[in-house]
């Protein structure tokens, strides 16, 4: 699942095509012809069954790429975001950048399998091209959407073993860093461009779901009040202490810097003065799948627990 804010100088704006939900996700092994992936089986997509292949072998994903990476089924293009995130370079060594805007490019790669959001255009004729099954961002949530994708591709076992996992060593990171931490510190999650400064909720990747849903560790009162609908706000300079938790986990772009880091307001936060914050990298932490969420799992775990 990748979450993505329109504001924000990655561009974020074609989000919804490869993260998956709000709440979960899973993960993994590599296909094995059997006598039960074999032919075609069909898939209850949202828009109605779909006869899919039981074993595919040639997957244009324009959403929900990473997803099917986990589960270790070949790709053979993907949509842009997903190819520029340094999680999946070698994952994707030979694998086509391929859009909506681009069905000719799409023909030439001769895909058994199309997986695209219901926000794309042209669904109708990538139909044409190959069976297509299309989801809406935010349906299902982060884990569920794991599991449906391994539905599709006939690794619902595999799945939700991973999802299971996920959960429970999730959790026992969670205790441990509470431990540390203590159990009624608070956690916040900012991101920010040249001009704006972002704070996340819980389910707009970056990290919250692991954080929030999985470890289970709070967030301040006015992230609650005011973030969890919309998924994030944006700060002014002025509000930037007021929605400031006891520890900062702080999205970063290479290359990218705003001055307010180098105000007063910034570095008269309790956080900051304590070196309380970890850092991220924004382009490897905007999906919510099993290869992202295992990642920051670990991440956290380490920073958390060297933290002062």
């Amino acid at each position: 699942m990748r979450k993505w804010l329109a504001p924000i100088a990655l561009t974020l704006a074609l989000v919804l095509s490869a993260c998956g939900s709000k709440n979960d996700s899973s993960g993994g092994s590599e296909p094995t012809a059997s006598p039960a992936a074999t032919g075609t089986i069909t898939y209850q997509a949202e828009s109605g069954p779909v006869e899919v292949p039981a074993n595919p072998q040639r997957i244009v994903a324009l959403a929900s790429a990473p997803n099917v990476l986990s589960l270790g089924l070949p790709l053979v293009g993907v949509d842009e975001w997903t190819g520029k995130n340094p999680l999946f370079t070698d994952k994707l060594a030979g694998v086509e950048i391929v859009s909506e805007e681009n069905l000719e490019k799409i023909v030439e790669l001769d895909p058994d399998l199309i997986i695209a959001g219901t926000h794309n255009k042209n669904l109708d004729k990538m139909a044409e091209i190959a069976p297509t099954v299309a989801y809406t961002w935010g349906k299902l949530d982060y884990l569920q959407q794991q599991v449906e994708i391994g539905k599709l591709l006939n690794k619902e076992a595999e799945a939700q073993a991973w999802v299971d996992d996920f959960k429970t060593r999730a959790a026992e990171a969670g205790e441990q860093i509470k431990a540390k931490i203590g159990e009624d510190s608070t956690v916040s999650v900012y991101e920010y461009d040249a001009k704006n400064i972002y704070v996340f909720g819980n389910n707009w990747a970056r990290g919250t779901e692991v954080l929030y849903q999985a470890m289970g560790l709070k967030m301040p009162e006015n992230v609650t009040k005011d973030v969890l609908g919309p998924g994030y706000y944006a700060l002014s300079s002025e509000k930037l202490g007021d929605y400031a938790g006891d520890y900062i986990v702080l999205s970063q772009t290479k290359g990218m810097s705003n001055p307010v880091f180098e105000t007063e307001t910034w570095k008269g936060i309790p956080a900051v003065k304590a070196g309380r914050v970890i850092t991220i990298d924004t382009e490897a932490s905007t999906y919510s799948d099993p290869t992202t969420l295992d990642h920051l799992l670990k991440l956290f775990t380490e920073q958390f627990l060297a933290l002062p």
